[in-house]
């Protein structure tokens, strides 16, 4: 009989799906792996904005984590929103003590609308003592030029030097995503020691993207759970996201941004289009 693999998720929730906890439960589990969460954060926001957050306290998060790893095989990790600095060290602490494997870290740190979530001393605390435990780290653009501190890329032949400066920092790779460039196509580009590859998608005509980097870090995780090296990982991971933002004006949700269609290979035929 095949283990069914689990992936622990850490991060904010969003009450409205589309994104935080509630993206990755949805990623993890159409990905093929049993999906596991810390919330790092209280969010109140729909399709249309956040409307205000509510820390959780850095013990409770520790917990949260310790609960899971005292009880539960935990194969893989993901890390999303953690507000703080404070949480920042006690998320890093606390898998570096549980030896967690296959960390996954989306370094979310800018808000779509370029508003900054992570002050410049968490900044500074997530790459000292999370980016050395990371096994890919999956910044955007505008999160690149935050971590190394420089102007924002806006040439994607530039984007292998980025992330290879990403990579010094200490992942063991870097997948780097220029959703942020203009153009036909969405290119992203996966840096490991060994070698680098470009990953690129059609840049479909939608406004449902809501929490596609939440998505795509968690569809990655649950990949590398079950086994997948990280270039075959990437790949899938880049593919399924693709398929989630085809399907997602299938869905009805929200009068705003909406998200995407976590489940559009499991609906099909049946709640979702042919």
């Amino acid at each position: 009989m095949t283990t069914i693999k689990h992936v622990l998720a850490i991060a904010g929730s969003d009450p409205s799906g589309g994104a935080g906890i509630q993206a990755d439960i949805k990623a993890i589990s159409a990905n093929g792996a049993y999906a596991m969460a810390a919330i790092t954060a209280l969010t109140a926001q729909n399709t249309r904005g956040v409307r205000g957050v509510r820390l959780v306290a850095p013990e409770f998060v520790v917990a949260q984590i310790d609960a899971v790893f005292e009880d539960i095989r935990v194969d893989a990790v993901k890390i999303g929103m953690l507000g703080s600095p404070e949480i920042t060290l006690a998320v890093a602490e606390a898998l570096a003590r549980h030896r967690a494997p296959r960390l996954v870290l989306d370094p979310v740190m800018i808000a779509k609308g370029g508003d900054r979530l992570l002050s410049e001393t968490a900044i500074r605390t997530l790459i000292e003592r999370l980016l050395p435990l990371a096994t890919i780290l999956t910044p955007n653009l505008p999160e690149a030029a935050a971590l190394l501190d420089e102007p924002e890329l806006i040439d994607p032949q530039a984007m292998p030097a980025l992330a290879e400066r990403l990579l010094a920092l200490g992942p063991s790779a870097v997948l780097l995503k220029g959703g942020h460039l203009s153009g036909s196509t969405s290119p992203d580009y996966l840096a490991t020691t060994d070698e680098g590859i470009w990953l690129e998608a059609e840049r479909l005509p939608t406004k449902n993207t809501h929490g596609t980097g939440c998505t795509l870090s968690s569809a990655l995780a649950a990949q590398l759970a079950i086994g997948a090296e990280p270039i075959a990982a990437a790949r899938a991971a880049k593919a399924y996201v693709a398929g989630a933002i085809a399907h997602a004006d299938s869905l009805e949700v929200g009068q705003g941004q909406g998200p995407t269609h976590h489940f559009h290979a499991l609906w099909k035929g049946r709640h979702g289009p042919s």
